[in-house]
């Protein structure tokens, strides 16, 4: 189990990513992050993913490697999907005694969904192109006065 999780490790590559500044990382990744709780519609989803895909291509660390990481997380992720999809009220399309599906709360769990997915994804991509020494002396060097 502590082998899948990959938010934290460091893989070694020769790549434009792994060879920018820690600083220049931090921030696209903070940005980036930002941007993730701005975006209100699957199009702005889609762009975002296409943005990250090109990291992850540019980083070439293998997908495998990088969607790995998610699978620590599938348990809560799976839990708030269907939380969202049984708990949201709206428009019914299913129901059945207590239990009912409606169309917000399906909406809202692919949502959710793909934001957790792209953050794990973007923050994995920070750690995986940059050694943690590096992280350290670049979040010192943001942070100083």
């Amino acid at each position: 189990m502590i082998r899948d999780i990959t938010l934290g490790q460091y893989y070694s590559a020769d790549s434009i990513l792994h060879r920018l500044d820690p600083r220049t990382k931090i921030m696209a990744t903070l940005i980036f992050i930002i941007e993730l709780f701005l975006v209100k519609n699957f199009i702005g989803f889609a762009v975002c993913g296409a943005a990250l895909a090109v990291c992850v291509v540019l980083s070439k660390v293998p997908l495998s490697f990088i969607l790995r990481g998610l699978k620590p997380i599938f348990m809560i992720l799976a839990f708030t999907f269907f939380l969202n999809i049984f708990m949201v009220d709206g428009h019914e399309i299913f129901r059945w005694k207590f239990i009912k599906i409606t169309t917000e709360g399906i909406y809202l769990a692919l949502f959710m969904s793909i934001r957790l997915i792209l953050l794990i994804i973007s923050s994995s991509v920070l750690t995986l192109t940059t050694k943690p020494i590096a992280l350290t002396d670049g979040l010192e060097k943001l942070m100083a006065p």
